[in-house]
């Protein structure tokens, strides 16, 4: 690479490839949401090799969503704070790191602590990721397009993850679940080292002042300020709390003391939150950011979104794996229709919102859903995967990829720069935290139904039956979401002196 030389003699930074660096930060995405979903498949094999027992083997998954989703909130803080290209890099090298240690783990304690450090530098990886892509692409139809590429890796990361979980057990054992995360988290890290630049402009997050309140003088402008470690502290305490009650909802119920106990303390640090945030100079969540353009709503929305989306990861496989008889490979196979469904879907969002406008186009995507969702309501226990599965997915797969894109783009619409990190942080929080929510109280639901269900019928037809009520219920949450997307949207105003991003271009407001 040649540097052009300044007066200083110094080498000047390279001119921002969007395309290429977009790509590194799309692919760290990617990454995030693969590890999210790539044990799914392989939990009865990770449960026998690993000796866990059934509690056990639920924390292999609970322990990266909880880091994740509890961390978040301070990941993307201090990605405004520090640098958010050097805090993606970080993110990266310590997830890498983790997933290799989890691979190599000899004991369930290792591999438990070795998936909660994934979660770690996941909730660094995908704030910083996401503001670096709001700064590469800061307005206009090439930040719709930049969603566009988001939305679809975001799917396809998911439902790749079931899929190369069921082939790479089958062929090779769990471990190399692992080993295949971290191979692939290398290149990514060299991508963002590489095709991420550093310099002014957009880039100039990188240098924050010393300033309380202060800018740097780069486009994105570098947060100043303190750190808010009560603020951060409290939340993140209150986060764990309420993810862990959920989580462990699914195996004790709602009525076990240790749920009611932890879902109280959560309660009651998100007031204590509240409270400090109220009265904090630097608070981690400073009112402006929720006042900011339609922020507040589409991270509302973004959660009952993602007690859906995580749900669906959920019983889909089940189904295909204790109902059909479907293999680990089988079953990620059988993803792949949706994957490419939901990549299109989000390819086309920003087009179809420049048509029909963003608060047409969202519900539009949200009822496609929810048609989808209400169709695998209707599944048979004696069914097939063509008939009773194909067809939903692909039409759930639409409606998703374009459901995301567009409250995504609300989610950071309005949004100062210096606190784009803490705008990916919240969204990526509140996806986080309605997804436990929805599958804690869905799982419940369904088991309930089950449990009822296995006194009179068989027992495919008894879970085919839990199944159902399950996608019947977030058929109903969708339909409800996208009548909310109607009434909450209507503000497309922005702060004075904020970047106005997707939606004001993007789309007509409708």
């Amino acid at each position: 690479m040649n540097a052009v030389r300044t007066q200083t003699g110094r080498a000047a930074p390279r001119a921002p490839r969007p395309g290429a660096a977009l790509a590194a930060l799309a692919a760290a995405q990617f990454t995030v949401m693969l590890a999210t979903s790539i044990v799914n498949v392989a939990l009865p094999q990770i449960r026998s090799g690993a000796g866990l027992s059934d509690g056990g083997t639920t924390w292999v998954v609970n322990a990266y969503g909880l880091a994740f989703g509890a961390l978040l909130l301070a990941g993307g803080r201090l990605a405004d704070l520090l640098g958010r290209r050097r805090v993606l890099i970080a993110g990266l090298a310590l997830f890498a790191a983790a997933s290799t240690a989890a691979g190599l783990a000899a004991s369930s304690g290792v591999l438990i602590t070795a998936r909660a450090v994934q979660g770690l530098g996941a909730a660094a990886i995908a704030p910083a990721s996401l503001a670096l892509a709001m700064e590469l692409f800061p307005s206009g139809p090439g930040r719709g397009r930049a969603l566009g590429v988001w939305g679809a890796v975001s799917g396809a990361g998911g439902a790749a993850g079931v899929l190369l979980g069921g082939a790479v057990t089958q062929a090779w054992g769990w471990p190399w679940i692992f080993h295949s995360v971290a191979l692939g988290s290398v290149p990514v890290l060299a991508a963002a080292v590489l095709l991420v630049p550093v310099g002014p402009g957009i880039w100039s997050a990188e240098r924050p002042t010393g300033r309380s309140g202060g800018q740097s003088g780069g486009r994105s402008g570098g947060l100043s300020g303190r750190f808010d470690l009560l603020g951060t502290a409290t939340v993140t305490l209150a986060l764990t709390c309420l993810v862990w009650g959920l989580t462990t909802v699914r195996g004790a119920g709602w009525t076990d003391a240790r749920v009611a106990g932890a879902l109280g303390a959560a309660a009651v640090l998100l007031a204590a939150f509240a409270v400090i945030e109220a009265r904090s100079p630097d608070a981690l969540v400073p009112p402006r950011l929720l006042r900011a353009g339609r922020v507040a709503p589409g991270n509302l929305l973004m959660a009952l979104l993602g007690s859906v989306w995580i749900a669906l990861f959920f019983f889909l496989p089940l189904y295909q794996q204790q109902v059909l008889g479907s293999g680990p490979l089988a079953t990620g196979a059988g993803q792949l229709p949706f994957a490419a469904a939901n990549m299109l879907g989000a390819g086309l969002a920003p087009a179809l919102s420049r048509r029909a406008g963003a608060r047409a186009a969202v519900t539009a995507a949200l009822l496609t859903e929810a048609a989808g969702l209400l169709w695998l309501s209707r599944l048979s226990a004696d069914g097939s995967y063509a008939a009773d599965v194909l067809g939903p997915s692909v039409l759930v797969g639409l409606g998703l990829g374009a459901a995301f894109v567009q409250i995504t783009a609300f989610a950071v619409e309005g949004v100062r720069p210096q606190d784009a990190g803490l705008a990916g942080g919240l969204v990526n929080t509140t996806r986080q935290v309605g997804g436990a929510i929805g599958l804690a109280a869905l799982t419940t639901l369904a088991g309930s139904v089950t449990a009822r269900a296995s006194h009179s019928v068989p027992a495919a037809e008894a879970l085919t039956t839990g199944y159902r009520t399950a996608f019947a219920v977030s058929a109903a949450v969708l339909a409800a979401t996208a009548v909310l997307a109607l009434l909450l949207t209507r503000r497309a105003g922005a702060p004075s002196g904020t970047t106005t991003p997707t939606t004001e271009h993007l789309s007509h407001t409708g």
